[in-house]
């Protein structure tokens, strides 16, 4: 009957869910609890070079607050 595709339906779902959210762990755990940011257009990509330049440490995602920045 129809419901004998269900096993075979749910294994596929998940296969496809691995990559992605593996993905996202190995980011937040390479960046120091932040997912990898991506700027395929201009302005974020200028966001990510000013919280680069105002972090103190040449990296994006280490962050100060607006009181710690000069």
């Amino acid at each position: 009957m129809w419901f004998e595709i269900l096993p075979g339906l749910a294994t596929m779902g998940v296969c496809s869910l691995i990559p992605g959210l593996s993905t996202v762990y190995i980011h937040r755990f390479t960046n120091g609890g932040k997912e990898k940011r991506v700027a395929h257009v201009l302005y974020p990509w200028n966001l990510m070079e000013r919280d680069r330049r105002i972090s103190g440490v040449d990296l994006y995602y280490k962050s100060k607050g607006l009181e710690n920045t000069d």
